[in-house]
């Protein structure tokens, strides 16, 4: 990915936040056997560890498709991202862009133990469970316990500690506040390239930037 000074997210914190709040990942893998190959799961961070460390699973046989454990493989979060017009900025020539937050993260995975992808496993779904008005877990019943047991057998737990990072944060901090202001307002109205979670990402950005020079 190629990096501009005022747009890299070289934060680790940031891109841990990044993660948190858009767990769906692309994994890449440059095989042996298949040249390049891509899966898309869910991850997690593995909060008590230090640095950045991803918890997620594949179904089989995507372990040995991507070749998992023998090399490093590359895994894409990716966040809001939307269209800008030339025509949210002046008077004067421009050209359109795209707005987005983006992390490339390196790592080797190491392969679980049936017992610990499991537990994996477990924590993904009460993840995503926990915003549900009446959350279902994995294990909730003895019924559902037994039954995620014996799905579980067809994935694979992975622990990915993450060795090297490339983090982009593109949003429109090379443009003058008045601008930038027009930009937010667009994207939380009802046009065609509306999108109030970009709008909120730059808010976010913007916040930030102002607080540093403050």
């Amino acid at each position: 990915m190629r990096q501009n000074p005022s747009f890299t997210l070289a934060s680790e914190e940031g891109v841990k936040r990044l993660i948190r709040e858009h767990p769906w990942a692309t994994i890449v893998s440059m095989t042996d056997a298949a040249g390049l190959v891509a899966s898309h799961y869910p991850v997690l961070l593995d909060e008590r560890a230090e640095g950045i460390v991803l918890l997620t699973h594949v179904g089989r046989p995507d372990e040995q498709v991507h070749e998992l454990g023998r090399h490093e493989v590359l895994v894409v979060v990716q966040g809001p991202h939307g269209y800008i017009s030339p025509g949210w900025y002046d008077a004067n020539p421009a050209v359109p862009t795209w707005n987005f937050i983006t992390a490339h993260l390196h790592g080797t995975p190491e392969l679980l133990e049936p017992d610990e992808n499991l537990r994996v496993l477990d924590a993904l779904v009460d993840h995503f469970e926990q915003r549900m008005p009446e959350p279902r877990g994995m294990r909730s019943t003895p019924e559902n316990a037994a039954y995620a047991e014996r799905i579980a057998a067809g994935t694979v737990g992975l622990r990915i500690p993450i060795t090297r990072f490339v983090a982009k944060n593109k949003m429109s901090q090379n443009r003058p506040a008045e601008t930038v202001d027009r930009i937010i307002a667009e994207l939380e109205g009802d046009g065609p390239y509306a999108s109030p979670a970009l709008a909120a990402e730059m808010r976010r950005t913007h916040e930030a930037l102002r607080a540093a020079r403050a």
